[in-house]
């Protein structure tokens, strides 16, 4: 069956936008630079000798450290912040309008034929914001090139990593959801790319943490991340369990939507 007008220009549309992404990232100019690494002090080239490495985790030290901070320092590390923050609540708000929309999709459909395309194109949105604002060090916000910040940096990775993921969700739920894509193994991409991205979680590097608290911001980041994994697995595999299990449909089928609005929830309330 050929794609309608409305269909054309929208696949269209979305390609055309992530070929234009793909092809900023990649013509990063001349003058993008690769970061000089700070020079570690004589204590920093100690920091393998017994008992020394440790010391970098003492209050002391982070206090140390913390001074030693410049005022253009301090207002990055609060920019890099907010801008964490505000990436994981922007998220979160997505994930949760997705849910609702699966959840309302019976009603909405009767006015509206067109929602039952909404609560992928939530996770679209999501997508494409990620793949362009989670790390604005990159070229054309920042000074390091794309292919650099990939080769040196694996939280940079992981965004873009978990950026894919939303896209190829996103992109599978609008075909499957104007029936253009019916094989059945296309009911299991969310679930599985949505579990490897949980597994993912449980890896996150996150780094950029500074101050006396940052040991202590470490540590909530990663409990955060573990819940975040928690709750998006039991999505994944409530959501394969709807799509397997003809009996079980209407019961799994409002389980996964809850999981994810409490994953929303808890990306909303994202703090570092």
């Amino acid at each position: 069956m050929p794609l309608n007008r409305s269909e054309k220009i929208f696949w269209i549309g979305l390609s055309s936008l992530l070929v234009v992404i793909c092809a900023v990232f990649l013509a990063a100019p001349g003058w993008t630079y690769h970061p000089t690494p700070r020079p570690q002090s004589d204590m920093g080239h100690m920091s393998h000798m017994s008992g020394m490495g440790d010391m970098a985790d003492m209050p002391g030290m982070q206090d140390a450290a913390a001074m030693e901070e410049t005022p253009a320092q301090k207002a990055k590390h609060l920019a890099d912040k907010r801008e964490s923050e505000f990436n994981h609540h922007l998220a979160g708000v997505l994930v949760i309008l997705a849910a609702l929309f699966f959840l309302g999709q019976p009603a909405l459909s009767k006015r509206w034929p067109a929602a039952r395309y909404a609560w992928p194109m939530c996770f679209l949105i999501a997508g494409v914001f990620l793949l362009v604002f989670s790390d604005t060090e990159i070229w054309p916000f920042g000074n390091q090139s794309f292919i650099y910040a990939m080769m040196h940096n694996p939280e940079d990775v992981q965004h873009k990593t978990f950026a894919l993921i939303l896209l190829v969700m996103g992109v599978v739920e609008m075909l499957r959801a104007s029936e253009r894509l019916k094989a059945a193994w296309s009911a299991w991409v969310f679930p599985v790319v949505a579990l490897g991205g949980c597994v993912l979680l449980l890896f996150h590097h996150h780094g950029g943490m500074h101050g006396p608290d940052a040991m202590k911001t470490m540590v909530s980041v990663q409990h955060q991340h573990a819940h975040f994994a928690e709750a998006g697995a039991g999505a994944a595999v409530a959501k394969g369990l709807a799509e397997s299990n003809v009996k079980w449909y209407e019961l799994f089928s409002k389980v996964w939507p809850l999981f994810m609005i409490v994953l929303g929830v808890m990306l909303v309330m994202y703090t570092e």
